[in-house]
């Protein structure tokens, strides 16, 4: 099918560099969002993530961020796993931790892309992009542009994919015919809820003072509450979801898990040291908890089950 318009354009290349979907939303202010965004401060749910207190104008509205943006673009990538890593004699880790940092990947994509686009519709300088990288309510976008909708354990969930997805964000000074918001529903299921291990979850509410991935990997000092097996993120309440038995394995291989990685047990986390720490978990997502962190939470999980 010939591309006829600048909006097929850009999806037909999301498509080609290997995202699992791409939609447009006009940028404005997000009225509703920051509502709730407020309101979850309010009552100090963001725990020790004080950059959610900075920068509200441009979170809110893509248009203070970058001036002249006229559209938003998202787009995600499945980053579900071909293998899973046994839980037999080991400890649990975030399955998006398992390969390649995603901030990265997505990043490199997403530029590629607005190189590409530049060359159909010209320079863009004030054109930005963003994967968990900028004061940017993506989940809100994803929704926004098409492409999901949110859950009652906070996730992006994208009907008959799941909710395994990574979020790009493109910020265009370009019009484009925003998308129909899917409509999706969780109904009376609360699966994730009864799941989360910290009880931090309460229907389209994290409270992140509790949140095992919080802890895990942003959390500063000593952690006051159970780990429950968990030593990087936390995935209870995405793989009780029953939107995950459409999750299909992603396509990006950079997303796969190493041979020593899948072939680590509770006593190769435990013995762990720094220069096997960088070898094996260099240009990872580990790399945002850091070595120290790690081994506070390897030594605290071994405490609970000793």
């Amino acid at each position: 099918m010939p591309v006829t318009s600048i909006e097929d354009y850009i999806q037909t290349l999301a498509y080609d560099l290997g995202f699992d979907g791409c939609g447009f939303a006009r940028a404005d202010f997000m009225n509703d969002e920051s509502a709730r965004v407020e309101a979850w401060l309010a009552e100090g749910c963001n725990a020790g993530m004080s950059y959610m207190e900075r920068n509200r104008e441009k979170r809110y509205d893509p248009r203070v961020l970058a001036p002249g943006t006229e559209s938003v673009v998202a787009v995600i990538q499945n980053y579900y796993p071909e293998q899973i890593i046994s839980q037999e004699d080991n400890y649990k880790i975030a399955k998006y931790s398992y390969g390649a940092d995603y901030h990265n990947v997505v990043k490199d994509k997403l530029r590629l892309m607005l190189k590409m686009i530049e060359e159909r519709a010209g320079s863009m300088p004030t054109a930005r992009v963003f994967c968990d990288s900028a004061p940017v309510l993506d989940r809100a976008w994803a929704v926004r542009c098409g492409l999901g909708f949110i859950g009652k354990n906070n996730s992006l969930i994208v009907p008959k994919k799941g909710s395994f997805f990574f979020i790009g964000i493109m910020l265009l000074p370009i019009g484009l015919m925003p998308a129909k918001v899917t409509t999706g529903t969780c109904g009376t299921c609360t699966r994730c809820v009864d799941a989360c291990p910290a009880k931090a979850l309460t229907p389209f509410h994290l409270d992140a003072r509790k949140c095992l991935s919080y802890l895990t990997i942003e959390h500063k000092g000593s952690i006051e509450t159970g780990l429950h097996g968990n030593i990087f993120g936390c995935d209870a309440c995405q793989d009780v979801c029953p939107y995950n038995r459409f999750a299909t394995p992603a396509a990006e291989k950079r997303f796969s898990p190493s041979a020593d990685l899948m072939s680590m047990r509770k006593s190769d986390w435990e013995n762990l040291d720094k220069s096997t720490f960088d070898r094996i978990f260099s240009e990872s997502a580990f790399e945002r908890a850091g070595f120290d962190n790690l081994k506070r939470n390897i030594g605290q999980n071994k405490t609970e089950r000793d």
